[in-house]
């Protein structure tokens, strides 16, 4: 399985459609955005709408910049290929896709760790990957010059349920950022996307 990941493009029109662009290639299955497409909602439709005619199946989480709106909801709903993830899980081959988006200021989110408990009791054992909007705390991803300002709750989750990949965005400063928890491989793909496989 080999997928297309970006995120905070922004309404970066000119970054669409290359990121459309190499969605459309023959090697790529779907596509996924961990949130902040948009810029405080506006370009959103354009970003769904442009990915919908790829013809692939393009998975979103929001971020901040489309918390507090059903926006994202509304559109996934209105284009066939596309799906808000927020919140749910989807099975893509042997692999769990679990989506939590908005936020990215707090480093505790007790809504999440709600979430977590049944995600944890229902897909334990099984090859998972996390799609968070904030990264995870204290690794590449959330290092600033004030420290680490990731989630606290994220790295106990991953610490805890052991996904094959986490993915996250919401820090302009360390797009491109690998790391790993234990041996769990963390990434922020920025804006210009990154191509990963899965075996």
């Amino acid at each position: 399985m080999k997928f297309l990941v970006f995120t905070d493009l922004h309404e970066d029109k000119k970054g669409l459609k290359e990121l459309a662009k190499r969605a459309s290639e023959d090697d790529i299955d779907f596509v996924v955005a961990t949130g902040d497409i948009s810029n405080f909602g506006r370009g959103l439709r354009n970003v769904f709408e442009t990915m919908n005619k790829v013809g692939k199946k393009f998975y979103a989480i929001p971020g901040n910049h489309e918390e507090g709106s059903d926006a994202m909801e509304q559109f996934a709903g209105e284009f066939e290929h596309c799906f808000n993830l927020h919140k749910r899980a989807v099975e893509i081959e042997d692999y769990v896709f679990l989506g939590y988006g908005t936020g990215g200021f707090s480093m505790e989110d007790a809504e999440f760790r709600k979430i977590a408990r049944k995600w944890y009791g229902k897909y334990k054992g099984k090859k998972i990957v996390l799609l968070t909007h904030g990264p995870p705390f204290n690794t590449k991803l959330d290092k600033l010059e004030v420290g680490h300002v990731g989630s606290v709750d994220y790295r106990k989750f991953i610490e805890r349920i052991h996904p094959k990949l986490a993915i996250s965005g919401h820090l302009h400063e360390t797009v491109g950022k690998v790391d790993k928890i234990g041996s769990r491989k963390c990434i922020n793909p920025g804006w210009d996307g990154m191509v990963i496989e899965l075996k």
